[in-house]
């Protein structure tokens, strides 16, 4: 069958996997292109989060190449989802990755994330809670072996920082708006039971860069992070922490320190999550829906 690669574009980051017809890891990239930039205020694209975003898909095509890919699938998420001109960057993106990208809908990224991360997950650990903590978008998945009960909110890192945290630090007034903000989305979190949950798998950049700073990790290392725990008191914790000092300081804190801008928003997600569903600790997953993309593909 030959390697299979997926690329995820996303509303703060894009991402590439390459796999063998095995399943086994070639090559897993990650650039920061902020696709999303602006898009909850202006409803566009920003054409400079377009040239940026296709800079690296062109990259991505070049490393696909090198690895001999028979098969390539890449999708766009919530910044794709929620701009007018969405049309305009999937024509660019298409000249860029030699692939035009599919639209995928707030529970298809569900889906793929649950295939993700669940994989490697003994089933009779669950039912699970999958959280994809994204950019634009945070995706509730509750399942065993499949997809059961799913929701997809407008509620993420950069979403919650664009629309509130504009200081630096962020004033006292802001973060309240912000918490006001996700407590008042995620009321309408209706359809996914969380109580039925045995396990909760916390998947994206948020959740891995909390762990990571809990672990104290001064350079990303996913083999540190995947599959390790995040408490609800690390989550406040790193949040007290980070919201206090201004985004130069703040980089000290991270092992991927371009997050810092964003993290404090992240953080107030997922901290006013784990607070409203009683979750005391979640499995953190470096698997997650890049790993079901291409999970598809073979």
């Amino acid at each position: 069958m030959g390697n299979v690669a997926a690329v995820d574009i996303g509303t703060n980051s894009v991402r590439l996997l390459i796999a063998d017809e095995a399943g086994r890891e070639l090559a897993r990239p990650m650039q920061m292109t902020r696709l999303g930039q602006d898009v909850d205020v202006t409803g566009r694209l920003a054409p400079e989060a377009i040239a940026r975003t296709c800079a690296v898909l062109e990259q991505f095509r070049a490393l696909a190449e090198q690895h001999a890919v028979t098969k390539l699938r890449a999708t766009a998420t919530s910044a794709a989802r929620d701009a007018h001109n969405s049309a305009e960057f999937f024509d660019a993106a298409e000249r860029a990755l030699g692939v035009r990208p599919e639209l995928l809908a707030g529970d298809e990224e569900a889906r793929l994330a649950f295939r993700g991360a669940t994989s490697g997950v003994e089933p009779s650990r669950g039912p699970f809670l999958i959280v994809d903590l994204g950019g634009g978008s945070t995706e509730l998945v509750l399942g065993t072996y499949e997809p059961e009960q799913l929701v997809s909110l407008q509620l993420g890192c950069v979403r919650m920082t664009e629309r509130h945290l504009k200081s630096d630090p962020p004033s006292e007034a802001e973060i309240e708006a912000c918490f006001e903000d996700i407590s008042r989305i995620l009321a309408d979190a209706r359809g996914v039971d969380t109580a039925r949950a045995r396990l909760v798998i916390g998947v994206a950049g948020t959740v891995t860069a909390l762990a990571g700073m809990s672990l104290g990790l001064t350079a990303y290392d996913a083999s540190r992070t995947h599959h390790g725990t995040l408490t609800f008191a690390q989550v406040e914790a790193a949040f007290q922490k980070l919201r206090s000092v201004p985004v130069a300081e703040r980089r000290h804190f991270l092992a991927q320190p371009e997050r810092a801008g964003i993290i404090v928003g992240g953080a107030a997600v997922l901290s006013t999550l784990m607070r409203r569903f009683g979750i005391a600790e979640l499995l953190v997953s470096e698997h997650d829906i890049l790993d079901g993309l291409a999970a598809s593909l073979r």
